[in-house]
């Protein structure tokens, strides 16, 4: 990734709407996420979610929403202190560049900056999507055999304490807004 731009995540704002609504993804990929012109305006409406930009450079390149409150109660009964991670996802175009990993790499700075109670982030992801099951883990989620029924099958909750994080690992700071990688 030497030569690509600097990764960074930042809030949404509109002007990268239309950016985010271009995203592709194939149909075994699409089958386990929603792209953003199915979730931006269900998360902008909602408090409790938070839609979030992966950029590399200027460029968006992915796109994820953390949702926090009462709301991810029945997914997660420890919800008061965690933070949902949902919709993670890279444009087809911008695959096989480490942009989802660098993302993964940036996810617990941005968290303490703009969540600061939060000590945890969770997510679901199902056991048939290998490749993010994968990422997920080997950015330091961990699998302690907590399941779920989901509507395409048996979903992995994967859980990642913020208390073992050093807030110094996070990567650079982006003028406050988010972090960046590069």
């Amino acid at each position: 990734m030497s030569n690509q731009p600097p990764v960074r995540l930042t809030l949404y704002e509109e002007k990268l709407r239309e950016g985010l609504l271009a995203f592709q993804l194939p149909a075994e990929q699409a089958e386990f996420t929603g792209l953003p012109e199915e979730t931006i305006d269900g998360a902008l409406q909602d408090e409790g979610k938070v839609p979030v930009v992966i950029m590399a450079g200027e460029k968006p390149v992915g796109f994820f929403i953390l949702h926090t409150g009462a709301d991810i109660a029945d997914f997660y009964h420890h919800w008061s202190e965690a933070l949902l991670l949902r919709a993670f996802l890279v444009d087809y175009a911008s695959q096989g560049q480490g942009f989802a990993k660098a993302a993964m790499a940036l996810l617990p700075g941005f968290v303490r900056i703009h969540f600061p109670a939060v000590r945890e982030v969770v997510l679901a992801v199902n056991e048939r999507n290998l490749p993010a099951g994968n990422l997920y883990l080997r950015a330091g989620f961990r699998d302690y055999g907590l399941r779920r029924s989901g509507a395409k099958g048996s979903q992995m909750i994967l859980q990642y304490s913020l208390e073992e994080f050093s807030a110094g690992s996070g990567g650079d700071m982006d003028n406050g807004d988010g972090c960046k990688s590069g």
